[in-house]
């Protein structure tokens, strides 16, 4: 994990991220040299012992031939997200909204009392009763172990292993629905050879007590494994599970910054058969560097691997939360990214079948009622709705935008009302909206309705933009910007110029590349924000340094063009 709660420590120290970050430049080479795809190849005879039968294996989600799948057999590739449940447990809605947006798993951060408050079982066992309410695949982890071995806070795998064999009346016979993920990132960078012997014993406890779920391992070097430790060590790792039902972490971060490094890591535990997903991934830059998302995304979709965005919100630095303030429909640029991107959840997630009895469900909701508009300003308006009905559930509307005869998302939302922002003044809009249920099926269309702007912003303009501040910290701050084409024309590649009056500075950006001169900023777009379409609107997320004032930048332009301001 990158960030972590607001208002407590992040388990992971700068130092800490200091040191991996640094790992990019002096020993990412050490994986692929001391750690070659020869490490974990062995011939088919040695590997016969790894291969056990089916009757060995649980009933429910198990590893069969490198592959994660399920009872039936049926490949079952994670689509998700991280939800921080034990520092924010009041959330209840979050896993709802998760599944709303097309996601099919979800890694739900747990504690087993070292760290931070014991999550007991009846949570636990409500936090899987939502993920099945939900028709989610949820992997259960303590967050206790991170770091060990480099900050004297974290907890053993030994100490998880006994809060899960503790949790063994909850869990039993959820073996369709439940991965167990013994500890997060349970090593730091402090000896991290160190990891291989514990979690070969926390394997063994937890089977020898009778726990038959897939058990998920993270790698050391804070999940990283930039020295290899866990790619050199999987094969007896692996064969230390007398089930052969475990599968590998790897969380990719800044040290995975080249296609490369990530390409080598994952196809060496592919060509040896060996069953990984990423555990845990960022995409915004940092000072520690700039992973590649884009490729850790197309590599997990092209060889089939499952997948785990971090984070869902609530994180200490807010760049990685894919959702801000735990609202769905204010999605970051970083969560545009990871729902609606190229190999993103909303395109590539496929529900488990179990939660259609083997049979998947094909019957979409009815339409929704036609929407009314109410609260309308001269950028934003709200649309209500009756609700639209399923033979499972409903999990979400999407309100869509209509204009020459196709659709572009607007907002979404998981009640039967939402609020559309970043409208030009004095523009009439036709909006409709559609049902979505757990297994992604689309209704029909609404009927739609007019909705005109109330006058204002600049007239002829054919761009505006509307900029907010998020929140404010002492020395700095966190920023939007909703930047709209107005046009009747996709607008792209784009530039976008502003200057800020009280000299702050630009850190970190996301949904694009800030370059500053002075006060004067300069945006170029990242490659899944490159166009706008007509009507279109992309966000851009940002956090900056300040002084004692910060005064809203007011004047905008795109590729030279003055833009009116929301």
């Amino acid at each position: 994990m990158r960030t972590a709660r607001r208002d407590i420590p992040a388990p992971k120290t700068l130092a800490a991220r200091l040191v991996a970050g640094l790992a990019a430049l002096i020993g990412l080479a050490v994986v692929g040299v001391l750690c070659p795809g020869a490490a974990l190849a062995q011939p088919p005879a040695d590997r016969a012992a790894a291969d056990r039968s089916p009757g060995a294996r649980a009933a429910g989600l198990h590893v069969s031939e490198g592959r994660l799948v399920e009872g039936n057999g049926d490949d079952f590739v994670m689509r998700g997200v991280n939800h921080a449940h034990t520092w924010y447990p009041g959330e209840t809605q979050s896993l709802a909204d998760v599944k709303a947006l097309g996601a099919n798993s979800v890694r739900v951060v747990l504690s087993d009392g070292h760290r931070w408050s014991e999550n007991g079982p009846a949570d636990v066992a409500a936090v899987i009763e939502q993920c099945k309410t939900n028709r989610l695949i949820c992997v259960l982890e303590v967050h206790d172990t991170t770091g060990y071995g480099e900050d004297a806070a974290a907890g053993t795998l030994d100490h998880a292993a006994e809060y899960w064999i503790g949790l063994k009346d909850v869990l039993a016979g959820q073996e369709d629905y439940v991965v167990v993920n013994i500890g997060n990132e349970p090593w730091g960078n402090t000896d991290p050879a160190g990891w291989t012997e514990p979690t070969v014993a926390a394997v063994k406890k937890l089977r020898a007590a009778g726990l038959q779920h897939t058990i998920m391992v993270d790698a050391p070097n804070w999940g990283q494994d930039w020295q290899g430790v866990m790619r050199a060590n999987a094969r007896s790792v692996h064969a230390a599970d007398p089930t052969g039902n475990l599968i590998f972490s790897i969380h990719m971060y800044s040290v995975f910054d080249t296609a490369q490094e990530i390409t080598d890591y994952l196809n060496a535990f592919v060509d040896a058969e060996l069953p990984i997903l990423i555990g845990e991934f960022g995409g915004p830059a940092d000072q520690y560097g700039d992973p590649d998302e884009d490729t850790m995304m197309a590599t997990a979709e092209q060889l089939g691997l499952g997948y785990l965005a971090w984070s869902w919100s609530g994180n200490t630095d807010p760049v990685l939360d894919l959702a801000l303030d735990f609202d769905p429909s204010r999605l970051s640029g970083w969560g545009e990214r990871v729902f609606h991107g190229a190999d993103g959840i909303a395109q590539t997630a496929k529900e488990a079948t179990v939660y259609g009895g083997g049979t998947p469900d094909t019957q979409a909701p009815t339409a929704p009622g036609t929407p009314t508009a109410t609260a309308v300003t001269d950028t934003s308006v709200t649309l209500g709705w009756t609700a639209a009905t399923d033979d499972t559930a409903v999990t979400g509307y999407d309100v869509v935008r209509i204009a020459d005869g196709t659709e572009t998302r607007a907002a979404s939302s998981t009640t039967t009302d939402a609020t559309v922002t970043g409208l030009a003044a004095g523009t009439t809009y036709t909006f409709a909206v559609l049902a979505r249920d757990a297994a992604g099926n689309r209704s029909a269309r609404s009927a739609a309705v007019e909705v005109t702007t109330d006058e204002g912003g600049a007239p002829g303009a054919s761009c505006s933009v509307g900029y907010r501040i998020v929140g404010e910290w002492p020395g700095g701050f966190q920023g939007e910007i909703a930047v709209r084409n107005t046009g009747s024309a996709a607008l792209g590649p784009w530039t976008l110029a502003f200057a800020f009056a009280d000299g702050q500075s630009v850190t970190h950006m996301w949904g694009g590349t800030a370059t500053q001169n002075a006060g004067a900023v300069s945006v170029a777009p990242a490659s899944y924000t490159a166009t706008i379409p007509a009507g279109g609107t992309v966000t851009l997320g940002f956090t900056a340094r300040k002084g004692d004032a910060n005064t809203v930048p007011t004047a905008f332009s795109l590729n030279g063009a003055s833009c009116a301001t929301t």
